[in-house]
């Protein structure tokens, strides 16, 4: 004899658990300190539009051909000052790191007077060091006054350029201790040259290193260029300055100026970034999504939510 058994009430499965109904954290130090900034922010900002200021003045001489003359001079001048102090810092990092207590010792002075005055300082030295030396003589090369010889720009370019080495020689310094001693020793026991170590082994190695803060220096040294307008040399700030003396519009000027400096600091940090991140590829797995992929993604993902999603009927 066959039983049959009613299975339809066993086909309901057993009810699950009840969803978790997650409440987040109010945090109301956040809604507060947020209040707060924005308030101080719209301060600043009502303080300002009620200031005797012709904002006008600073679309009119924004490419005024001075301006431009000066963003040139300024770029210029960063350039060249970099690539002293580069150049210079490595040669005073291997000096360092030199096991020759002379070449080491000099080099130890160097960074340390270079970095215990201050760039003004040495900027103006450079300048009046007329009042000391007369004529400068190199011999059957050149003889000349030093007046003659020391121009508002080589003044600028002396006086950053040697300042940059010291700071640019203690980053070189500490990229070149961050590669493995091991590197040095095979490379060695191979037959090959400390020289031919330092440029094959090393040095690519401790760029990974060497590269971030260097960024930092040539954005800091963007904005130090402006100290250079004390010893006459026509950059950015000092064309500001004589355009503001003329159009009785000074204070309009130096935001002109400060506008530019954010500008090209700006473009020189993506730059940076981009730089930084081609240096990563060896030591992370995963690089981190530039702001245009970020972009993409956000804009990809606010584009398949806008669009209905059909049901079978």
């Amino acid at each position: 004899m066959t039983v049959d058994i009613d299975k339809t009430a066993g086909d309901t499965p057993p009810a699950g658990p009840e969803a978790i109904k997650a409440i987040p954290v109010r945090h109301y130090g956040r809604y507060i300190s947020a209040v707060v900034a924005l308030a101080l922010l719209g301060g600043v900002v009502y303080a300002f539009a009620q200031g005797k200021i012709n904002w006008d003045a600073i679309p009119d001489y924004f490419f005024d051909d001075r301006i431009v003359d000066g963003v040139g001079k300024t770029l210029l001048l960063t350039v060249l000052s970099m690539a002293i102090g580069i150049i210079g810092g490595v040669l005073l990092a291997v000096m360092r790191l030199s096991k020759n207590p002379v070449t080491s010792s000099i080099a130890w002075f160097y960074i340390w007077f270079f970095r215990g005055t201050p760039v003004l300082v040495q900027l103006i030295v450079w300048f009046n060091l007329g009042l000391v030396f007369e004529y400068i003589n190199l011999g059957p090369f050149y003889k000349d006054e030093w007046s003659d010889f020391m121009t508002p720009f080589l003044t600028a370019l002396l006086g950053l350029g040697l300042n940059e080495a010291a700071y640019m020689a203690e980053i070189c310094r500490a990229g070149l201790l961050s590669v493995d001693e091991g590197q040095t020793e095979a490379s060695h026991a191979l037959g090959m040259s400390h020289s031919k170590t330092l440029r094959r082994i090393v040095i690519p190695q401790a760029m990974r290193v060497i590269v971030p803060p260097t960024g930092n220096e040539v954005i800091n040294m963007l904005k130090t260029t402006s100290l250079v307008s004390v010893v006459q040399y026509p950059e950015l700030l000092r064309a500001a300055q004589d355009i503001g003396q003329t159009s009785g519009a000074p204070a309009e000027m130096l935001f002109l100026a400060a506008a530019w400096y954010l500008l090209l600091t700006s473009v020189f940090s993506i730059g940076q970034y981009y730089l930084e991140r081609y240096y990563a590829r060896g030591s992370s797995r995963s690089l981190p999504a530039t702001p245009f992929q970020k972009i993409k993604a956000n804009v990809l993902s606010l584009s398949s939510r806008s669009k209905p999603t059909g049901g079978k009927a």
